[in-house]
């Protein structure tokens, strides 16, 4: 995922405190879920296409973009070429294309963490029709890279991706002192000055900016990932725009958030409750690497607290444990699909990576079928 994933699993077993997610993993799910397209590699982003309802995936160790069309329950590959990098030590994952966002219906942004930092771009394209695929090589723009200067290492493993009407944002990872979010800005269509524009680590005191969402006021939210051997540290953080100041850092008990969504306006996943919803409620995935029995899908809600108390921070609802949960997306009709990489049995070379499909549960439903 990150450079800073670099280690060995040895470096994971470490002491754990007694944060308050961790009497919430044995839990009965939330929400329902389903996993509708299994036998995935290692896919680290997903993106509903406007006006098709179709599902992307980035397949990341398969090095390749998938399109899923949820009504015919068809896969195909949509573009592929990919190239192919390692991270992790025991265990090692192959990743390449990584986050990806729709601009509108018929162009696609897509992330690269195939490449060494030096070497890595974010890449645009136009959507090839259903039943047709394209290479990497036909992007019909390449954003980067982002080199080594005089005071910043060479960026790269692009994450995630937040558009906005005038401005691309991605989280980078090259550069572990700064922990830039990277950005280029959009006039006529077209991607201009890709740069390095926020330095989070610096910002926040914490490693890693990984998941990103544009907030319904406008603002950039970051889900800054931490030290995958340090349990609980993840952070969800605010960022006005364009000046990019940091507007508040809460703590959330998390592992590692991997991804952020805002759902429906009006709707809550997993809630009980009678009193009516107001606004837009942000969700995250937390791979959890440093305890994945622990990871899950998680309802955020901000008090508007700007302290570093988590318990007066971000009130955490588990809604479902999942095996190393790595994005997620919202499609128009509230649907929720969340990719994960899943675990293999020992001595299976089935991929165990899948697509989910996560739902309200029926009134008076028990646990997940």
């Amino acid at each position: 995922m990150i450079r800073s994933l670099k280690i060995s699993i040895a470096a994971l077993v470490i002491g754990w405190s007694s944060l308050a997610v961790s009497s919430l993993a044995a839990a009965e799910d939330l929400v329902k879920v389903e996993s509708i397209l299994p036998g995935l590699d290692n896919p680290t982003g997903v993106a509903i296409q406007p006006e098709t309802g179709d599902v992307f995936i980035a397949v990341s160790g398969g090095a390749k973009i998938v399109r899923y069309n949820v009504k015919d329950n068809k896969a195909e590959d949509a573009i592929t070429g990919f190239t192919l990098d390692e991270y992790g030590k025991g265990p090692v994952y192959k990743i390449g294309p990584l986050g990806l966002a729709f601009v509108d219906k018929n162009t696609l942004v897509v992330c690269d963490g195939g490449k060494v930092d030096e070497e890595e771009l974010v890449y645009v394209f136009d959507v090839p029709e259903a039943g047709k695929s394209i290479t990497v090589d036909e992007a019909k723009q390449k954003l980067g890279p982002l080199s080594k200067t005089d005071d910043s290492q060479a960026e790269g493993n692009y994450y995630a991706l937040a558009i906005t009407k005038d401005r691309l944002f991605t989280s980078a990872n090259g550069d572990d002192t700064k922990g830039w979010i990277a950005m280029a800005d959009l006039k006529d269509g077209k991607f201009e000055d890709f740069r390095r524009g926020i330095a989070t680590k610096e910002a926040t005191e914490v490693d890693a900016p990984v998941a990103l969402a544009i907030s319904p006021k406008g603002r950039l939210v970051v889900g800054q990932c931490g030290e995958v051997n340090v349990p609980g540290d993840s952070l969800l953080t605010w960022y006005s725009l364009p000046d990019g100041k940091l507007l508040m850092k809460l703590k959330t008990g998390l592992h590692d958030i991997s991804g952020l969504a805002y759902g429906p306006t009006g709707a809550a996943l997993g809630y009980e409750g009678t009193d009516p919803v107001e606004g837009q409620l942000i969700y995250g995935v937390d791979f959890a690497w440093v305890k994945p029995e622990e990871g899950g899908l998680f309802r955020l809600d901000d008090d508007g607290k700007k302290n570093d108390d988590p318990e007066k921070g971000v009130t955490v609802t588990r809604l479902a444990t999942l095996d190393k949960p790595s994005a997620l997306a919202f499609a128009a009709d509230g649907t929720l699909y969340v990719t994960i990489f899943g675990s293999a049995k020992e001595g299976e070379e089935a991929k165990p990576g899948a697509l989910l499909k996560v739902t309200a549960k029926a009134p008076g439903s028990g646990s997940n079928d």
